[in-house]
């Protein structure tokens, strides 16, 4: 049981530097780095089964130590695998932020554009260029009338604090 236990304990420290190279792997490299680690832990993973078994075979006096380290080396190896699973998780999400962020950026938002839009659909209802006249000359003039009974509120409201102060 013990040579499996130093080498299966070796390989989870050696995961343990691949997950620091994880880290700082460019794009096309961390696939790989990522199907390596996965592989070792599971690798790892049947090597515990074996070492379970074994420990349930050792003398009684050592069998306590023995399932006390290999359930040691499963946290670990769970630990690992928890680990991997973020780092994943972290970089999908990463590249999903891109690819949203570039195709933002590779639209065009002009005003000209959506007013061109807007015609295009009034046309597809039915609707002549003479009513979108009217109703763009409606918009510009509801503006206005908007604006003027904003000021004149202020104004009503600026009289009535003055006469009751």
């Amino acid at each position: 049981m013990e040579p499996l236990y130093q080498q299966t304990h070796k390989q989870v420290h050696q995961i343990q530097s691949h997950m620091g190279r994880l880290e700082t792997a460019d794009k096309q490299s961390v696939h790989l780095v990522e199907n390596e680690i996965q592989a070792s832990i599971d690798q790892i993973f049947s090597q515990l089964e074996r070492l379970e078994i074994l420990s349930s075979k050792e003398p009684p006096n050592k069998r306590q130590n023995a399932k006390l380290r290999v359930d040691q080396l499963k946290y670990d190896v769970q630990h690992l695998q928890t680990a991997l699973r973020n780092f994943q998780h972290r970089r999908y999400a990463r590249e999903q932020q891109e690819r949203q962020r570039e195709e933002l950026l590779s639209r065009t938002f002009t005003p000209n554009g959506t007013q061109k839009r807007i015609l295009d659909i009034a046309n597809m209802l039915g609707l002549s260029n003479t009513v979108m006249r009217l109703i763009e000359k409606r918009a510009f003039q509801d503006k206005y009338f908007m604006i003027g009974g904003m000021l004149l509120t202020c104004v009503v409201m600026f009289f009535v604090v003055q006469y009751l102060t």
